[in-house]
This record gives C-alpha cells, structure tokens and sequence, in this order.
C-alpha cells in the first residue's frame, strides 16, 4: 500500500491562518448548512441504533435486531428517486419556496409524520408494525438527505467549501446524538415520572418529531442557491418526463464513463464498512456489558458530543492540509484502529472511563472519516443538472455497508463474542485501503481537478 504523504501545493491549499479559518464557520451559508445537518442527521439513529436499543429493552434476541439493520434499505436505493427530485416540482412548494428549498420542506413535513408513526409502534408485540414504521422513517430520511446534499454542495463557494462540510458533519452528528442520548435521557425521564415504558419511549420519538421543525424553519430561512436556480432555468420549457430522463440518464452516463469508475463505486461502498460494521452493535454490546441505560446516555451526550465537534473540525482541518488521497489514509486508519478501544472495553467490563474512552474514540475518528468522506465524494459531484441524482447515488452506495454487509454483525457477535467481534470489525477495512491505495497509485484523485476542501 501507499502511504499517506503531504500534500504538495498544487494538490492542497496551504495550512490556513486560524482566524480566518474560523471566521468563515459564521458565514450565513455555513451556518445554513449547519442546521440541516443536525436535521440530517436527526432520523438515522431513529430506525438504527436508538430503535435497536429499545428492542433490546424489549427482549428482541441479537440475531432480530441485526437484522434491523435491512430498514436502512431506502439509504442504499435512494438515487433511484433521485432524479425525481432533480427533476420533478413538488405542487406549491416549489412554487412557494424553489426547487431544492421545496423539496426540503416537503420531505421534512413527511418526514414528521413518520417518525409520530413509529413512536405509536411496539417492538415486543409487533416487530413487523415496528420494521414498516422505521422502513417509513428511513425512506423519508434519505429523500431529505438527497435534498440536502444537493443544497450543501450547489449553495456553498470553494472558499466556503471545508467549512460547510466541517459543520455540517459535526451538526449531523449531533443530530446523531440527541437522537440517541437524547432520546435514552427523555425516556428516563418519563419513566421517573411514572409513565410505562412503552409511553416514555413514545413521547421521547414524539419530542424528536418536533426537533425536524429545526430544519424546516431553517429551509424556510435560506435562500435558493444560484446554481439550482440556473439549471432550473435551463430546463423550464422540458416536459417532466424528459426532465426526469436527462437527470437519470445524464447522472449515471456522465458518472459510468469515468475511469476506474467501477474501482470508486467499490471504494465508496467499503470505505465506511468499519464504522458500520462495528457502529451497528455498539449500543447493545454497552448494554450487555452491564451499563444502564442513562450510563451510556451520559457518555454518549457528554464527551462523546465534544469528540464529535473536535473530531468534525478536525477532519476540515486534515482535509484542507493534505492532499485527498492522504486524508482519506488518515480518516480510514484511524477510524479502523478505534474499534480496537471496543475489544478493550470488552475485557475492562463496567468501567465508565473506559466507555467514555471508548465512546470518544469512536465519535473523534468517526468525524474525522466522514468529514474526509464527503469532502471526497461532494469532489464527484460536478454538473448542477443533476447534482442530488449522483450525490444520492454515491451516499446509497455507502450505505450499502450499513445496511447489508453489516446486517450480519449480530450473528458474528454471538459466535465470536464481543472481543474478537470488535478485532473482526477492523480487519473488515483491509479492502478499502487496498482499493485507496489502488486508485491513488493511478492517479484517481489528481484527475479530479481542484477538489473543494
């Protein structure tokens, strides 16, 4: 393999001057971005980790509820809509707010209905009404990220570029957050109070229905962006149909003929399949380990939220420093080796310094990973016609190993037992850095031009 090297300065822009570096992360446009991020990041622990949580609580045995991990489904398919979204005006919304913002309010108000559906569901008497209900949540999440993405990469200058991505992976992360924490500390609360489990896990879904209104009001608020408004411009007079064809057809050909297209595509599924792997039992392993409930609410909101902001800043950092193929060794690397902090705890037992190590560790190198990530794929993304069909498409991609290659950690788990699941989950990584080091040693990220971080 390659190893990572500093970027030189035609591949990377020079270390910047810190107080300019965090002027720019109060820019209205970052800013923006920010808070569809905590938006975007709100829904997936809803039918992901928190849900697994709650089945847990419920008896549901480990081999279900890694199963669980298929409702992520719409996460991997969602490009096949997207050119729907490129293409197609959403009737008043779009009229009253514009094509990308229209979306976002349209999305997030069904996505607020799905997440009160789900809250309604009980996962020891009908895990299927539960497995439809997060399908629900999951379907409306991923439309929501499509529109965001979109707007992220179309509304934000180069110079803004690192920043934007910076903050809007630590808000989503944070969505992350409340929407686990939070929610575990909300039903404890409404447990003290008297209420059944079943109700406290109810009204704390309820509570996180009415934080996606943070997204609307702040969709509300933008302003379309500019190139959304061109290109919608440029294809006023194309009949729906046609404009539904030339986003999917002009996304997926333009994308396909690139070199070593099929190599990234495989790239971009693996990257993240050790975060994935391990991410997908990490709430109940923490759980089976003899931790309460508020325990690991406790950690996971306190200095697991700091390393997720030092993590996040961290990565735009790193990003803007090196070059992209030694960004993405750094962010691959170290959020591979993190999960070895698991197997550790595995052995430590019920010791809460251990878990906030290994909570921080998690959520500092996570950051970092993703920030890289998105740096790397919002740099494919190039052609404001069809922006949200290959962003969504690249995203489905790296879900595929949340979703699929990862639905069988549960299984692993109860035959290896927690310390080699957590030493497996690193070894997992190898084919992404085999591929990175592939793709680099080819020229693949040179041959992206000058990449926005």
């Amino acid at each position: 393999m390659t190893a990572p090297e500093a970027a030189s300065p035609t591949s990377a822009a020079p270390a910047p001057n810190w107080r300019e570096a965090w002027a720019v992360y109060l820019q209205p446009r970052v800013l923006i971005v920010l808070l569809l991020g905590f938006s975007s990041g709100l829904p997936l622990a809803l039918s992901g980790s928190t849900l697994l949580v709650w089945m847990r609580e419920a008896g549901v045995d480990l081999g279900t509820i890694g199963l669980f991990a298929l409702v992520g489904t719409p996460y991997t398919l969602k490009f096949a809509w997207a050119p729907l979204v490129d293409a197609l005006h959403v009737p008043i919304f779009t009229r009253a707010f514009g094509r990308r913002r229209g979306w976002l309010v349209f999305s997030q108000l069904l996505l607020i209905g799905a997440i009160l559906l789900l809250a309604l569901t009980d996962p020891a008497r009908s895990p299927l009404f539960v497995a439809l209900g997060a399908l629900l949540v999951a379907t409306m999440s991923s439309t929501q990220d499509i529109v965001v993405d979109a707007f992220r990469v179309e509304s934000l200058p180069e110079s803004e570029q690192a920043a934007g991505m910076a903050s809007y992976v630590a808000a989503y992360r944070i969505g992350m957050l409340v929407s686990t924490a939070g929610v575990l500390f909300l039903v404890s609360a409404f447990e003290d109070t008297g209420i059944g489990r079943g109700s406290a896990w109810m009204w704390g879904y309820v509570a996180m229905a009415a934080l996606v209104l943070i997204g609307t009001v702040t969709a509300l608020a933008a302003t379309e962006p500019e190139q959304s408004v061109r290109a919608e411009a440029k294809t006023h007079d194309e009949a729906a149909f046609s404009r539904v064809m030339h986003a999917a057809i002009g996304a997926f050909s333009e994308f396909l003929v690139r070199k070593h297209a099929l190599t990234v595509l495989a790239f971009v599924v693996l990257f993240k399949l050790t975060d994935a792997f391990s991410g997908t039992m990490t709430a109940p392993f923490v759980i089976d380990l003899g931790f309460t409930r508020n325990d690991y609410a406790a950690i996971v909101k306190g200095v697991g939220l700091a390393a997720t902001l030092i993590g996040g800043f961290a990565g735009g950092y790193v990003a803007r420093r090196y070059s992209l193929a030694a960004s993405l060794w750094i962010g691959g690397v170290l959020q591979a080796l993190s999960n070895l902090v698991f197997a550790w705890l595995a052995f430590v037992g019920t010791n809460q310094w251990a878990l906030a190590a290994a909570i921080s560790a998690e959520n500092f190198t996570g950051a970092i990973g993703t920030v890289i990530f998105v740096a790397y794929l919002s740099a494919l993304c190039q052609n404001p016609l069809h922006t949200a069909t290959q962003y969504a498409l690249l995203t489905a991609l790296a879900a595929v190993g949340r979703t699929y290659l990862s639905s069988g950690a549960g299984y692993v788990a109860e035959a290896t037992g927690w310390p080699l699941f957590f030493v497996i989950s690193v070894i997992v990584a190898v084919p992404s850095l085999i591929l990175l080091a592939w793709l680099q040693r080819r020229g693949h990220f040179e041959a992206l031009g000058p990449v926005k971080v």
